[in-house]
């Protein structure tokens, strides 16, 4: 694998000339805004933290429409400070429609600061540095490229620089005021929001409010201060003028028109969970043991696998190794390499129930990630461990070496005894543990774990996912009305893809 990226180096030298990356400005240490008195969500949430002294309020959403609703109007109703960081912003309906809530705030003179990774933002670059023109309106790009357009750069740069950009920030997080966040596994656009038809799309997030939000500001500005986040400014400042702007809003205008005629304008105009905030009548659970744990920013820079880097991953360890009764475990990109499946196993064969959904070959959009999953099936069977892989519902699903944002199964998220839940952007795979940023929200409460236990047998029924078992130390996979001795419905480019994924050794990099 070395002499492979070796020959793709040299060639990547003939492709281009690198450019070297813009050195950062010395910048002063930003900090969120901190909760006050005057906004609407002040007056909301303060009399509810009064009523639970040491305690933060957790919601579970489920439903696409309510993830994009709850995140709309917050940002309506913004008016000291909006903070958003994240892995992928579609220019798509909603994303679209979310970044002209952005851009209302910031008229409205609320500061808006937008922290993305440059793995997307890079192809949007213009838009995002337009944004940046605007005097209310903070951007910076995580672990930027140095070029800002074209793919030969692009190739040529990802090569040059493998070690570097192969290493991302996967965080998602959405504050407000810093009373009210909204933190999981989703990104901006249309299939995290369930704004596409063709997808057996399933994701998860916390809304919250309470001292854990103050917790969720405190990550942000470690990685908005990170050395790893530069101003836009700094990468293209040719693009961050008045005149882009005008002409982005033109286009977020029409846009958020068009958003209007969308089933989403129903789901915007009759949606009350922020009402029912304002009024204290939204479900939400509260509790004192919780914790907001991210990885450090630094993590980009790791020269070796040093496990205090992989915080999230280390905070889930130790709460498993604790358990009593058993874990349910939702991760759609499942590579639990040769120590995690002795782990699993071990973990079974003392009893311990572990239950085990993923993607399955059909519905990964990493067909790679499948590659890697795909080899520990059998042990992990043989030891005990229960599997489910998830069926696609889509007419059409398509799949690539490396994949894109639309995987089936999108949520991260364990439960362990019934009493604790976490979730988070993090996958049970070595680039969640080594070399993406990941961040979650770990909270005791039995209420949450039996909500999420029910997402679990939702989407492990028969009509939504295949049992896998061993029978004589072959694998099967049925829903009850179908068996299949190999994986099920999957293309044979698909099942090439997986197996090239095997030959090449590629598990490091999933």
């Amino acid at each position: 694998m070395r002499h492979y990226r070796l020959a793709l180096l040299i060639a990547s030298s003939g492709v281009c000339a690198c450019s070297s990356l813009a050195s950062r400005p010395d910048l002063p240490f930003e900090s969120a805004l901190p909760p006050g008195d005057t906004t609407a969500l002040d007056r909301a949430t303060a009399a509810e933290e009064t009523l639970h002294p040491q305690q933060s309020a957790f919601r579970l959403v489920v439903e696409g429409t309510e993830a994009f609703v709850t995140r709309a109007h917050s940002a309506r109703m913004a008016g000291r400070s909006l903070d958003v960081q994240t892995y992928i912003w579609h220019a798509d309906l909603t994303g679209m429609y979310l970044a002209h809530t952005l851009l209302q705030a910031a008229d409205r003179n609320v500061k808006v600061r937008l922290l993305v990774d440059d793995m997307d933002a890079r192809a949007k670059n213009a838009g995002l540095a337009a944004l940046a023109a605007h005097p209310n309106i903070a951007v910076r790009l995580f672990n930027p490229f140095s070029s800002r357009s074209g793919a030969l750069r692009l190739l040529g740069e990802g090569l040059w620089n493998f070690d570097r950009l192969n290493r991302r920030m996967h965080n998602k997080t959405w504050i407000v005021d810093n009373r009210i966040a909204i933190a999981g596994g989703r990104n901006i656009g249309n299939e995290y929001f369930d704004a596409g038809h063709d997808m057996n799309f399933v994701d998860l997030d916390f809304a919250m409010v309470g001292p854990v939000v103050r917790d969720a500001s405190t990550s942000f500005d470690r990685y908005w201060n990170s050395t790893s986040a530069y101003p836009i400014e700094t990468l293209d400042p040719d693009r961050v003028n008045a005149r882009a702007l005008d002409k982005l809003r033109a286009t977020l205008t029409e846009a958020a028109r068009q958003a209007q005629i969308s089933r989403y304008a129903k789901a915007l105009a009759g949606d009350d969970a922020i009402r029912q905030l304002m009024e204290r009548k939204w479900p939400m659970e509260w509790s004192a043991l919780y914790k907001f744990v991210a990885d450090d920013p630094l993590k980009v820079d790791m020269q070796a696998y040093d496990a205090s880097r992989t915080n999230v991953g280390a905070t889930l360890v130790s709460v498993l190794a604790s358990m009593n009764a058993g874990a349910t475990i939702i991760s759609p990109y499942f590579v639990p390499g040769e120590e995690g499946t002795r782990s699993l196993v071990r973990t079974a064969g003392s009893g311990k129930q572990i239950k085990i959904l993923t993607n399955s070959l059909v519905a990964n959009d990493v067909a790679a990630v499948h590659g890697g999953y795909s080899k520990y099936r059998p042990a992990l069977l043989e030891g005990g461990v229960q599997l489910w892989e998830l069926k696609p519902l889509a007419a059409k699903a398509e799949s690539s070496m490396f994949g894109s944002s639309g995987a089936s199964l999108h949520t991260k998220a364990l439960s362990m005894d019934g009493r604790q839940l976490f979730v988070g952007s993090y996958n049970l795979d070595p680039r969640s543990t080594w070399l993406n940023c990941e961040q979650g929200v770990l909270v005791a409460s039995e209420t949450l774990a039996k909500q999420f236990e029910a997402i679990f047998a939702t989407q492990t029924s028969p009509l939504h996912a295949w049992r896998v078992t061993l029978d004589h130390e072959a694998l099967q996979w049925s829903d009850g009305s179908e068996s299949f001795d190999s994986d099920p419905k999957a293309s044979w480019g698909r099942r090439f893809q997986a197996w090239l994924a095997r030959v090449l050794n590629l598990e490091a990099q999933l």
